[in-house]
């Protein structure tokens, strides 16, 4: 395809020569005379080079360059000079023409500038296209891309950076770092990280803590750029949102692990999703469940789930200290409060200030400490033992029991009022006689767990052993399940656990069942009759069947009370 060139120039000699040192050339040439006939030859037609004169008869050849620049025009603009003139040809490179020309022009001088300038469109051109395809691509891709230098300044990212990571295109040029003010910032670690040590990173299921999406969850990756001379010259980082599939692995309720909770079942699916929606509120929660169900790792799963990760988690078993010292304990005390207090003591409560107290074993705490814990819930204050001065504190507390508060409550046992400051969202875990099928998923946890600790490699459990666990109540819950894995664990030295290795109650339950006197009877009686119906009545049949005399049929008949048909006591 033909190259097309305009020529700009108020002298109809110029135009002429021109136009014939070109056409030969084998380029397609159109011309204009004036600033006028040159914008409608400009608007009508795309050229690759245009020669222009510097002086023409209403406006200037500058003009033409700046209309060319205000179009966007990818056309580069040769000016043609009468007189060099240095400051003019200067202004004119410095607005962005490619080059200038002396009247006369020589055919060689001509030629040669002409190659040189289509030459230069070619490269700008194909910039322009590699460009154009970039940006398509970058549009294109849902996922975050985010390119950096080597000093973690942001060279380049697309629109989808914008909807996902809240970043805006005033970010270009500047530090990543500088914008990350709305989220935890793990992107820029994981970036510098990159650039430090130049190797690719990956990490998946991030949760990015945004202010404005709290519940997003990312995974990300980063790469090093190198150049074709293999110096490196910064990084990229793509960041996909991966929100949508926690949301459909919630709503689908196919999650089998949940923090360090572990159970594939409906009622902890159940337990799941309740824990995600207590994350981000600080109401009270009262976790209900027997002993080893659990308890502690739903508080530690809704405390790192929430906003208040970042702070403290204390935990307080309240049933294994006396009163005074639980007093001590959780509120702290002044030097000299009581013997042995020989300096000022912190207590769990203010250590647990921003963050969350859970307190365990909730329904043996002594009334006197009812009553202190029921001014902390209710005014968010207490005093140190032995000091009257109010300590303020911005706490969430998570209790937890495996008693039945409300029953301690009819009995007198447990105050009323703060039973229900307790009992704000009530949790109750499931045991795990209710939830059998999330055991193979445990056993799985703790062959895993126990290997590591033991270091052992063995791979599972036998199928003996897996039916005794399931048929067995555990009335020790998960812990029960976790020690007697334990055990096996100790006694095992070959890759699979039988029953030689499980504790002796277990063994005990793969006995053979020893009909009862009640069982027999029940088994003979049916044996009887259905041999009796089998021969139509027909008793000498029937003993000759069951292996007996006609007497000791006869016998056991009369004992069973069997009932028979009158006409059939034909022997």
């Amino acid at each position: 395809m033909k190259k097309k060139i305009l020529i700009i120039d108020d002298e109809e000699n110029i135009r002429y020569t021109f136009e014939n040192f070109l056409v030969d050339e084998g380029y397609e040439v159109l011309s204009a005379k004036d600033y006028r006939d040159a914008l409608i030859a400009i608007d009508t037609s795309d050229f690759d080079l245009i020669f222009c004169d510097i002086l023409l008869d209403e406006k200037t050849g500058i003009d033409i360059l700046g209309y060319v620049k205000e179009k966007n025009l990818i056309c580069p603009v040769v000016m043609i000079t009468g007189a060099p003139d240095i400051g003019t040809a200067s202004e004119a490179l410095r607005l962005g023409a490619f080059d200038y020309i002396s009247k006369p022009v020589l055919q060689d001088t001509l030629l040669r500038v002409t190659k040189v300038a289509l030459q230069h469109k070619a490269l700008v051109d194909e910039k322009e296209r590699y460009q154009t395809n970039l940006d398509a691509i970058f549009r294109s891709v849902r996922d975050a891309i985010i390119t950096v230098d080597k000093d973690l300044a942001v060279v380049e990212m697309n629109a989808a950076a914008e909807q996902i990571c809240g970043l805006s295109r005033n970010l270009v040029g500047n530090q990543l770092n500088s914008f990350q003010t709305h989220c935890g910032g793990r992107c820029s670690e994981i970036l510098r990280t990159t650039i430090v040590e130049k190797q690719p990173l990956e990490v998946a299921s991030l949760e990015c803590k945004h202010s404005h999406r709290p519940h997003q969850v990312v995974s990300i990756s980063t790469s090093p750029l190198i150049n074709k001379k293999g110096a490196f010259t910064g990084a990229v980082l793509v960041v996909r949102d991966d929100t949508h599939l926690v949301e459909l692995e919630r709503d689908m309720k196919e999650r089998h692990k949940f923090c360090n909770i572990i159970g594939k079942s409906e009622k902890i699916q159940m337990i799941y999703s309740f824990i995600e929606d207590l994350a981000d509120v600080q109401t009270t929660v009262l976790v209900l469940g027997e002993s080893g169900t659990g308890k502690e790792l739903v508080a530690e799963a809704i405390h790192y789930s929430g906003a208040r990760s970042s702070k403290s988690l204390v935990k307080v078993n309240c049933s294994a200290l006396s009163e005074n010292l639980l007093e001590s304990e959780l509120f702290g005390h002044v030097k000299g409060s009581f013997t042995g207090a020989l300096q000022d003591r912190i207590g769990r409560f203010q250590k647990a200030d921003g963050g969350t107290i859970f307190l365990d074993e909730i329904g043996d705490i002594s009334p006197r400490i009812q009553l202190q814990l029921l001014r902390v819930l209710q005014e968010r204050e207490f005093e140190r033992v032995g000091d009257s001065n109010p300590v303020r504190v911005d706490v969430r507390v998570i209790a937890a029991t495996n008693q039945n508060l409300r029953e301690k409550v009819k009995r007198g046992e447990f105050r009323e009022d703060l039973y229900y400051r307790l009992k704000v969202v009530e949790m109750c875990l499931p045991p795990l006689r209710d939830r059998k099928e999330d055991i193979p998923l445990l056993v799985k946890h703790f062959v895993k767990k126990f290997n590591k600790k033991l270091n052992k490699e063995i791979s599972a459990i036998s199928a003996d052993v897996q039916k005794i666990f399931m048929n067995y109540t555990w009335p020790g819950n998960i812990r029960e399940l976790e020690h007697t894995m334990e055990h096996a664990f100790i006694l095992c030295h070959q890759n699979i656990i039988t029953m030689d290795h499980l504790p002796l109650n277990f063994k005990e339950l793969l006995e053979p069942h020893r009909p009862s006197f009640e069982d027999a009877r029940d088994g003979e009686l049916r044996s009887i009759r259905r041999a009796l119906e089998q021969v139509a009545w027909n008793k000498v049949r029937a003993a000759r069947l069951l292996g007996m005399s006609r007497r000791t049929l006869y016998r056991k008949i009369k004992d069973y009370k069997i009932g028979v048909k009158d006409d059939d006591y034909k022997i």
